[in-house]
């Protein structure tokens, strides 16, 4: 009888099944400001992204219990607003806090100001911020997710170049992993350089 001399894979670690859970990572901490700047709010979310192109469309989960979500949910408005390493502690404070009892933004020592297409405000001290408008809101559960139009990308002039060009690395952005904020590393590559061609703009298959 033959024998089979074909080596299977070897294995150096196993995999362990989890009950379903929110384990994605890493994710943007972002800072969503709500009310008006004369009477703003802002409370800290992960659970956000892109939707849509066109229209731009984007969206965030919010627990019902948070004082936001009132704000947010009666406005009909909302700001979502990037944030850096240097905003660490202020956009972790503003995930643990409540605008029931406190002024986040005045502890914090952030700024509001007028947006350009909501009455929401947005903060000063971020790097770009997305004004959002709510089309349509759902219930999952433990959160609604209000979906948005983006209608105004409000950009620090610092961050884009002679050409136009938005320079987002230079702000120094963070995300959020299992708990945890980390600073955005080296850059690894650009969109699609895994099939130009060295020193050419065309793109070449596998």
């Amino acid at each position: 009888m033959s024998q089979n001399n074909s080596k299977k894979p070897k294995i150096e670690y196993g995999r362990k099944i989890l009950n379903a859970g929110t384990l994605l990572a890493p994710l943007p901490a972002v800072m969503v400001s709500c009310g008006t700047p004369e009477k703003a709010n802002v409370l800290t979310v992960a659970w956000t992204g892109i939707l849509n192109t066109k229209p731009p469309m984007t969206y965030i989960s919010v627990r019902p219990t948070r004082h936001s979500y009132g704000i947010i949910k009666e406005s009909g408005e909302f700001v979502i607003n990037l944030t850096t390493s240097k905003m660490v502690r202020e956009t972790d404070f503003c995930g643990v806090k409540s605008g029931r009892d406190t002024d986040k933004l005045k502890k914090c020592g952030l700024h509001p100001a007028a947006a350009s297409a909501v009455k929401a405000p947005l903060i000063e001290e971020s790097p770009l911020a997305l004004e959002c408008r709510v089309a349509e809101i759902k219930p999952f559960g433990s959160h609604d997710m209000f979906i948005a139009e983006i209608l105004a990308v409000n950009v620090d002039d610092r961050y884009i170049d002679s050409k136009g060009k938005i320079n987002l690395n230079q702000a120094g952005l963070m995300a959020y992993s299992h708990g945890e904020y980390f600073a955005l590393g080296r850059k690894l590559g650009s969109f699609g350089y895994s099939v130009a061609k060295r020193g050419s703009k065309t793109k070449q298959k596998f």
